[in-house]
């Protein structure tokens, strides 16, 4: 069954923990590049790297976070957002305990910093 866009952009809001100027400093670091599955189109970019910028444009766009300020067509990134974070929080703990694990860096680049505390 799919979530209703409603559920998908309360659980964004939640999820993604970090600033879009976190994410963006983030992704410009080296360690952000070294996790995650490469893309099949010859770059050398992960899927979480291309994604992290994708959350980047969407949090700029909509700083406050605002349930009625999202494009439609930014529910179905933010619903590839919320199954990955959701599914890497709930298979291991290592993220949490170990920030330089390639599990933590990966969370990061899905706009997930392991690290914070949970609001």
């Amino acid at each position: 069954m799919v979530k209703e866009n409603r559920t998908v952009i309360e659980e964004f809001n939640e999820l993604v923990n970090m600033s879009s100027d976190e994410l963006e400093e983030w992704l410009k670091e080296e360690s952000s590049t070294s996790s995650g599955w490469s893309k099949d189109d010859g770059s050398s970019e992960t899927i979480g790297h291309e994604s992290g910028r994708k959350i980047v444009e969407i949090l700029k766009k909509n700083p406050k976070k605002g349930p009625t300020k999202y494009d439609e067509g930014d529910i179905p990134h933010m619903r590839k957002v919320v199954a990955y974070c959701k599914r890497h929080l709930a298979q291991e703990e290592t993220a949490k305990k170990n920030p330089e694990s390639k599990s933590a860096k990966s969370l990061k680049n899905w706009g997930h910093d392991p690290q914070k505390a949970s609001p």
